[in-house]
């Protein structure tokens, strides 16, 4: 299966799938595993990748995500960057989950983005040490490195030499024509200025400007204020998503390796490290089991 096949089973709902579309970029895909599964339900696709960490995107029917899974687990541990709440009993099987954040996936077209004017600045590499201090107010160590911001866009809100507001993006992919926008945070000192919106339009309008075609970004739906922030730029509600920590269960015995030895004689590589799963059928039609 190739790249624009992946693309097509990716392109439901582009926007709850913009992480795994931004990983089909190659030099990101050849550090990346698509999956695939089709059923009577319906196609899945699970990613696993080491390109920007360690992360695990799930796709489509619950029942072919679990068939996936229980052949393909991924990682030891790592995050699951994208998910549906519905694939979560499905995931829990083969993995510990922890800290699950329900959340909501927001996008804006270029036809929809509503600019707000303000002052705000491209940050570069040699801005990493402001960045890593102001995130560092949230409670935790940051070490975005200067390679890091400068490959990104980011974009920050000054007060003289101060950082007071960041925003920048996940992941940007030329090829698919899409983006992720994230790591928004204002100084709580600072908060309620409108700063978020600011510097978060300013990524937008980067981003569009540059000629992608859609920027998504997740909000806690609870969380009003970034709600109303982003809706005034333009950006619309789409599907709920969940993220949360992942740690893979041991599997232990002959079955589960006899079962991933068929599944990779059944499949064919793509790339590198890219293989397909032709999961043709989700259960063994003789036993009902899965395969």
């Amino acid at each position: 299966m190739d790249a624009r096949a992946l693309e097509a089973r990716l392109s439901d709902d582009r926007a709850f799938s913009a992480y795994a579309l931004g990983h089909l970029e190659p030099e990101l895909l050849v550090q990346s595993e698509f999956w695939t599964a089709d059923g009577p339900e319906g196609s899945a696709v699970v990613m696993h990748s080491r390109a920007l960490g360690y992360v695990t995107v799930t796709v489509g029917d619950p029942a072919g995500v679990s068939a996936i899974l229980r052949l393909h687990p991924g990682h030891r541990a790592g995050y699951l960057s994208t998910g549906s709440p519905e694939h979560l009993e499905a995931i829990a099987s083969t993995h510990a989950v922890a800290d699950t954040l329900r959340m909501q996936r927001m996008s804006v077209t270029a036809f929809g983005f509503a600019d707000v004017p303000g002052e705000v600045r491209r940050l570069r590499g040699q801005d990493a040490a402001r960045i890593n201090a102001l995130y560092a107010m949230d409670g935790g160590p940051s070490r975005y490195s200067a390679e890091t911001i400068e490959r990104a866009i980011y974009y920050g809100a000054m007060d003289g030499d101060r950082l007071v507001a960041v925003a920048g993006t996940h992941i940007v992919s030329p090829h698919q024509s899409i983006a992720v926008v994230g790591n928004v945070f204002t100084h709580p000192a600072y908060r309620g200025r409108g700063l978020a919106t600011r510097v978060t339009g300013a990524v937008t309008r980067d981003l569009l400007g540059r000629g992608c075609s859609e920027a998504v970004l997740t909000v806690a739906p609870e969380n009003t204020p970034a709600v109303a922030a982003y809706t005034r730029l333009g950006y619309r509600r789409g599907s709920a998503v969940v993220e949360a920590r992942l740690q893979r269960r041991d599997l232990v015995g002959l079955g589960p390796w006899w079962r991933r030895q068929r599944a990779r004689r059944r499949g064919r590589a793509y790339g590198p490290e890219v293989e397909w799963m032709p999961a043709d059928r989700w259960t063994d039609r003789q036993d009902g089991r899965s395969p």
